[in-house]
């Protein structure tokens, strides 16, 4: 009886967690694409540190590079902006580019991980991404 409870909990807490990642508030695009780092359009991504605006899913996608191997990529897309009225995507803050202000919502976000710093219950809708160690690298969901 009580692994019958065990297992009933376990299915419970997956439908829910499951359930909450579908109600992410900004849609899901599907999109695969492949940039060359070495073009001067994603030239920034070839330190650490960099970032680059690439046209992709909802509002676009900004890449930031953190670490010599390790890219890391979002919706430019607020999650704050539920309704999809704000004209403008998430743009690095002039005095720190590692903060991405929703200037419609008041809203802020980390660059380096995605998550809410103020204004959002929720983080940024992150994609994944493939790098080939040279020039290419592929973001999609």
């Amino acid at each position: 009886m009580k692994v019958l409870f065990i297992f009933l909990g376990t299915i419970v807490f997956l439908f829910s967690a499951c359930k909450k990642n579908n109600n992410h508030p900004v849609p899901n695009v599907p999109f695969d694409v492949i940039i060359d780092i070495n073009l001067p359009t994603y030239s920034d991504l070839i330190g650490v540190s960099g970032y680059a605006m690439v046209n992709a899913g909802s509002r676009g996608v900004i890449v930031y590079r953190r670490g010599i191997e390790e890219f890391i990529a979002f919706d430019r897309h607020s999650p704050a902006d539920v309704d999809g009225s704000c004209a403008l995507p998430l743009t690095p803050d002039l005095d720190n580019y590692l903060v991405l202000n929703d200037t419609c919502n008041n809203a802020s976000f980390s660059l380096y991980d995605g998550s809410p710093i103020s204004g959002s219950d929720y983080g940024l809708r992150q994609y994944q991404t493939t790098w080939n160690g040279n020039e290419s690298l592929r973001i999609f969901n």
